[in-house]
């Protein structure tokens, strides 16, 4: 069974480093967005898990591939902005910030996040700049047709409450108390855990 793994906004492949480490059985493929460096989404054949993180799992629920066999949301969602979601003046803030001041605006989302480390420097703005739209204007919801797994932390700082426990409406649901928005990094293995049982049962 291959993974596709894809970033969330203001992110890149590199944010799943740790978890692919954590499941060296697995022939991983991370894909990326393009904002730092080269974009990447190579063509994937035979059976395949899906798994993305935040506005990732988004682009993956609508776009899945037919060899893919099942999806992993990690802090991720079917809709981003709307009632019962993020506000959307929340997100059309930050639009208008970022169109003055884009490093600023993604420095700031990265410490908001927990990031720890400073973003790199952008390489693609317009890119960054699109993502950010689809956030604020994108709903997936009822597009997926393969067994879905949601994996959310409970001090998450970006999603409320409400809104985790209702993404991908029916899907399992397991949720890291102490944990925020960036699974992947701050907790991979386990991520990998979760990861490895999901894909176990769909073999």
């Amino acid at each position: 069974m291959k993974l596709i793994l894809l970033h969330g906004w203001g992110f890149d492949a590199t944010l799943w480093d740790g978890v692919r480490a954590a499941l060296p059985e697995f022939e991983t493929i991370a894909w990326d967005r393009g904002y730092f460096g080269e974009p990447s989404a190579e063509a994937v054949t035979g059976p395949c898990i899906a798994i993305g993180h935040s506005l990732g799992a988004m682009l993956l629920a609508g776009a899945m591939q037919e060899s893919c066999v099942g999806l992993i949301a990690i802090n991720g969602f079917d809709r981003f902005a709307g009632e019962g979601a993020v506000p959307p003046r929340v997100v059309e803030r930050m639009r208008r910030r970022f169109g003055e001041a884009p490093m600023e605006v993604l420095a700031d989302f990265h410490t908001r996040c927990g990031g720890g480390e400073p973003p790199p420097a952008i390489r693609d703005e317009a890119a960054l700049a699109a993502d950010l739209a689809l956030l604020a204007e994108a709903d997936r919801r009822g597009m997926v047709r393969v067994p879905t797994l949601v994996l959310h932390g409970a001090a998450d700082p970006l999603l409320p409450a409400p809104m985790r426990d209702g993404v991908f409406a029916g899907a399992p649901c397991e949720t890291l108390q102490e944990a925020g928005h960036l699974l992947p990094l701050t907790h991979p293995g386990w991520c990998a855990t979760r990861i490895r049982a999901f894909a176990s049962l769909l073999a």
